[in-house]
C-alpha cells in the first residue's frame, strides 16, 4: 500500500485542533478572460467549499460575458497587468512589469488595466495587482500606489519592498507542476509544505494569511482531485476563508 500523501500535513493540522487562533486561507485564480467550463468548475468550488474567490482577470481580454458570469459568485475582481504579455528580451525570465519596460510605459498598462477591470465588474472590481508571471521589478511595484492600487498579489519576494500604501497579498501554495508534467505536483511533496507553511505561523501572535494559486484553464481532473481534499482540511482544522476585501481591510478573524 502506498503511503499517505497527506500524512505530514495532517500530522500538523492534528497540533492546530488546540489552537486558540486560525490562519486566514484566502484564494486566487489567475488568467481570467470569459466564462468556460473550467471557470465554472472554479466557482462551483467557491460555493462548495465556502472559500470567496480572489479571481486575476486579463484586462486587454476579459469581456462583459465574464463579468455577467461572475456578478452573483462569491468572487472580487483583481487587475492581471494589462494583456499578460512579455516584454524582456530573450533569455530572461518573461514579465509583462520586468526591468525591460520604461516607469512610464509600465505605469500606463498598469493604471488602463484597474480602469478596464473597474469598468467591467463595478464593485466586484478590488485594486489588487496581480503581475503575469509573479514577476514585477520594485520600481514598478512602488508606483502602484499612486496609481490607485492597494494591493500586490505575487510571491514572497517579488517586486521587493515593503513599499508604502501597499498590502501584500502573496501567494505560496500552488499545485501545479509548471517545469514538467504541468498536471499535479507530487503531492506529498506539496503537504509536507503546506504543514511546514503552517508550522511556521503556529506560534506566531497574528499569523500571516495562507495564500492558494490555481489556474483554472489549466486544471486537469487530478489538480482538482487534490483540492477537493486539501482545502475542506484547512478549513476543519486550521484556517478560516477569507476575501480578499477582508485582507485587504485587515478584517482577519484570528
Amino acid at each position: 500500500m502506498s503511503a499517505d500523501p497527506f500524512a505530514a500535513l495532517d500530522a500538523e493540522l492534528a497540533r492546530w485542533q488546540g489552537a486558540r487562533q486560525r490562519v486566514p486561507l484566502w484564494w486566487r485564480d489567475d488568467d481570467a478572460t470569459a466564462p468556460s467550463p473550467a471557470l465554472d468548475a472554479a466557482l462551483d468550488r467557491a460555493g462548495r467549499w465556502g472559500l470567496p474567490l480572489g479571481l486575476a482577470a486579463i484586462p486587454a481580454g476579459a469581456t462583459p460575458a465574464l463579468a455577467a458570469r461572475v456578478r452573483d459568485a462569491p468572487v472580487a475582481v483583481m487587475v492581471h497587468g494589462w494583456a499578460h504579455a512579455n516584454h524582456e528580451p530573450a533569455g530572461v525570465k518573461k514579465s509583462e512589469f520586468g526591468r525591460a519596460r520604461g516607469p512610464r510605459a509600465a505605469a500606463a498598462d498598469a493604471a488602463r488595466g484597474l480602469a478596464r477591470i473597474r469598468d467591467l465588474f463595478g464593485d466586484r472590481a478590488v485594486p489588487v495587482f496581480v503581475p503575469p508571471w509573479n514577476r514585477i521589478a520594485p520600481g514598478h511595484a512602488a508606483r502602484l500606489p499612486v496609481l490607485g492600487f492597494r494591493a500586490l498579489s505575487a510571491v514572497p519576494g517579488a517586486g521587493g519592498g515593503p513599499h508604502p500604501g501597499l498590502v501584500r497579498l502573496d501567494t505560496e501554495i500552488d499545485p501545479i507542476d509548471w517545469r514538467s508534467t504541468r498536471s499535479l505536483a507530487d503531492p506529498a511533496v506539496l503537504c509536507a509544505r503546506i504543514a511546514a507553511l503552517l508550522a511556521a505561523r503556529r506560534a506566531a501572535p497574528r499569523p500571516a494569511p495562507l495564500g492558494l494559486l490555481t489556474h483554472h484553464l489549466a486544471h486537469d481532473r487530478l489538480i482538482w482531485e487534490f483540492l477537493d481534499t486539501l482545502v475542506p482540511k484547512l478549513l476543519y482544522d486550521a484556517c478560516n476563508a477569507t476575501a480578499v476585501p477582508d485582507l485587504m481591510s485587515g478584517e482577519t478573524a484570528p
